[in-house]
């Protein structure tokens, strides 16, 4: 018999009975990690709600026997964005404490595959290390990807889409997030305000300190975005589509798709302790449970 939880991928639709029916399914969770903040004159800003959100969203509906998408979580690591109203920041521990927390609660429930989807290049370190101790302090498994990445699992898809300069075209509320925007939400972009923006210190003569979101200079800092941006907008927005967010849409859940039918039936790579003499001690930061036989 068929139940609900081979067919619903949404986490809080289930009832406590089918998320035992989901657990047996060996289901892996998606917890969309964004942020509210500025994206320029032209988009709201819930944009890295609707980006991770509805790329999560896909997946889950081409792959709902295999996937559980959680409520986004919504407040993110923005303090440098503060210059501009309507940023809503959430303190770096708070917002890791509170990744970790869901992690915690979906594996000791009995998931133990959860993928941490990111829409705000701002949390990747914070959701880095959010990753690392779910893996050391619960026995689940936890990635993160950063929902642009997955363009660059098909070597050919980007330098056929983007016609934006690098680096700095695609950065921030630019061809890339305007566009998918634009497939995923169009009546909220205010078209009529669309405009480029650069990055101050992009800049030939600067080798070292530059940012695109798909590459940085080895000695880039992230500082006050109003200090190098006026309007908010890092790169070419004006280069945006609807048919080119269609495309990045596609692209995106096909290989977050791809990712989830290798991870869920991948066994878990065992830990070893070769200490020659067993340790009298627990780890000081908190210890993996043993494996239940």
């Amino acid at each position: 018999m068929t139940t609900r939880a081979a067919t619903e991928y949404r986490y809080e639709k289930l009832t406590w009975p089918e998320i035992n029916d989901a657990v047996d399914l060996g289901k892996v969770c998606i917890v969309p990690c964004g942020a509210v903040e500025q994206h320029g004159h032209h988009l709201p800003l819930d944009v890295d709600l609707v980006c991770p959100g509805g790329i999560a969203q896909g997946a889950g509906l081409s792959l709902p026997d295999k996937i559980l998408v959680l409520p986004i979580l919504a407040y993110g690591y923005t303090g440098h964005v503060m210059d501009f109203p309507g940023t809503i920041n959430t303190h770096y521990t708070t917002f890791i404490e509170q990744v970790l927390d869901v992690a915690r609660s979906l594996a000791y429930h009995g998931f133990k595959k959860i993928i941490l989807l990111n829409g705000h290049g701002s949390n990747m370190p914070n959701l880095d290390l959010a990753a690392r101790r779910a893996n050391l302090e619960t026995d689940a498994e936890c990635v993160v990807i950063a929902w642009w990445n997955l363009l660059t699992v098909d070597k050919t898809f980007l330098p056929n889409w983007r016609e934006s300069r690098f680096p700095g075209g695609c950065s921030h509320a630019c061809e890339l997030e305007t566009s998918l925007y634009l497939y995923l939400d169009e009546a909220d972009v205010r078209r009529d305000k669309i405009q480029s923006g650069t990055i101050s210190f992009n800049n030939e003569e600067n080798p070292f300190n530059w940012v695109d979101l798909f590459g940085a200079g080895p000695a880039t800092a992230v500082s006050w975005t109003s200090s190098y941006s006026e309007t908010g907008v890092l790169g070419d927005a004006e280069l945006a589509t609807k048919d080119k967010g269609e495309r990045v849409y596609k692209e995106a859940v096909l290989q977050l798709c791809r990712f989830v039918n290798y991870f869920h039936p991948r066994p878990k790579d065992v830990r070893k302790d070769l200490h020659r003499r067993t340790p009298t001690m627990p780890l000081p930061w908190g210890q993996q449970p043993r494996q239940v036989p």
